[in-house]
């Protein structure tokens, strides 16, 4: 969300729209056919500051179909006066991607590419598209933590690169100005001094407590700007408690950091080179495979029917690597499992995700992911399949019984299981 705001930023400092502008005046062709005051008065600040006045979210109803999303967010009543309650509203953000679309002529990622990604020597970044082309705005953008620090870097220098004003001074400080204080409702049970969900919330950006500000997304990737100690946290993980994860960083990161800087420490140094090489995620145990191996390899189990619309499922081995083959309705994904070992590969079948939202569009930049396999024992076989591009892990526990297979699909997000899919076939 952030980098959509920041689109939005440049394009205010190149005079293509005003954050006082009307929503409305970008797509006369997409409004209904009763115009309420209350979506006549919404303005594009509104979106920035997320109280555009819809209540519920209507991002799930409206990016579940393939119908036009901005027609779908304008056909949705606005239930408040715009700036006056803050709710989260996913949806809200797209707009904003596709106002930015609108007056540029281009999709947000390739319009940054010059003016934010190139600068600051971010490459490799793709983003994913609603059904009429549009960049998702609010998700789906892919970029090194890295280069996430670096936007946070750009964002604690007031907008300047390596001595140049990339992003106007004015932008920075008006994105990172608190205009509504309310916060989400989850939140309010919180005391307000323990709770960063209550700081206040800018252009897109959270506040925090200690005078700092972030970006966050879903399950703890943060972007975490400290200007009172000139440093930038950036972190990506999975947490179902990203108030945990932030209060790690008040309560040991935090009183850690001085203005002084510290003395030379050579082995310090050393050990904490040698510590980050050594970062890895193990594959599963490495075992000799079973002798069903043999037995399944080549066959495929039909699937009875299930909410996640499998038709089949395929086992190949070959040496130390096993190929399994997700069949459904319209396609066939085949993917690599090492044993003992990661085998990097690519493939258009969607991970797993927490959100509701169903953008996947053919002909967007394939998934980069890395599978690895073991034997639980001599009929059980689990498949670990990591999305490396997010937080999120699959684990596909098969159980084989004569001509019959039950396997068991579940995402690591699903903190109590409520989520497991299960499958039967034969």
């Amino acid at each position: 969300m952030s980098f959509t705001s920041t689109a939005v930023g440049f394009a205010v400092s190149e005079g293509r729209l005003k954050v006082s502008d009307k929503v409305v005046s970008f797509f006369p062709d997409k409004l209904p056919a009763n115009v309420s005051p209350y979506l006549t008065a919404m303005t594009v600040r509104d979106l920035l500051n997320m109280v555009e006045g819809q209540e519920p979210d209507p991002t799930g109803v409206v990016t579940g179909t393939n119908g036009d999303w901005v027609k779908g967010f304008f056909a949705l009543p606005v239930v408040h006066e715009p700036g006056t309650r803050f709710l989260y509203n996913t949806l809200g953000v797209y707009v904003l991607s596709a106002i930015v679309q609108k007056v540029t002529g281009q999709k947000i990622i390739d319009y940054l590419t010059p003016r934010l990604f190139r600068p600051l020597g971010i490459r490799g970044t793709d983003w994913e598209v609603s059904p009429q082309g549009i960049n998702t705005g609010g998700w789906g953008i892919r970029l090194k933590t890295e280069d996430m620090a670096k936007f946070g870097q750009l964002y604690l220098q007031k907008g300047k690169w390596n001595g140049r004003q990339i992003l106007p001074q004015s932008w920075v400080k008006d994105a990172t100005t608190s205009r509504s204080d309310e916060g989400p409702v989850w939140a309010q049970k919180t005391p307000k001094d323990l709770s960063d969900w209550r700081q206040g919330y800018g252009y897109l950006l959270w506040r925090c407590r200690h005078n700092a500000f972030r970006a966050d997304g879903a399950d703890g990737q943060f972007i975490i700007v400290m200007p009172d100690q000139d440093a930038v946290v950036a972190i990506t993980c999975e947490t179902h408690d990203m108030q945990d994860e932030l209060n790690l960083i008040w309560n040991y990161l935090l009183p850690a950091v001085h203005h002084d800087a510290l003395p030379a420490d050579k082995n310090a140094a050393a050990a904490l080179k040698q510590e980050l090489a050594s970062l890895a995620l193990p594959p599963p145990p490495k075992v000799a495979d079973a002798p069903l191996a043999a037995t399944i390899s080549g066959r495929t189990f039909h699937l009875a029917s299930n909410p996640a619309h499998l038709n089949a499922l395929s086992f190949a081995f070959r040496g130390d690597q096993c190929a399994v083959t997700f069949k459904t309705d319209t396609a066939a994904y085949k993917i690599a499992f090492g044993r003992g070992k990661w085998a990097i590969g690519e493939t258009d079948r969607r991970g797993p995700s927490v959100s509701t939202v169903t953008a996947f569009i053919p002909g967007r930049p394939l998934l980069h992911v890395a599978g690895s396999y073991t034997w639980i024992n001599g009929d059980t076989l689990q498949l670990v399949l990591r999305y490396i591009e997010s937080p999120h892990t699959q684990t596909i526990l098969c159980h084989f019984d004569g001509n019959s297979l039950s396997a068991e699909i579940s995402n690591s997000f699903d903190w109590d299981g409520s989520k497991k899919l299960v499958l039967k076939g034969q």
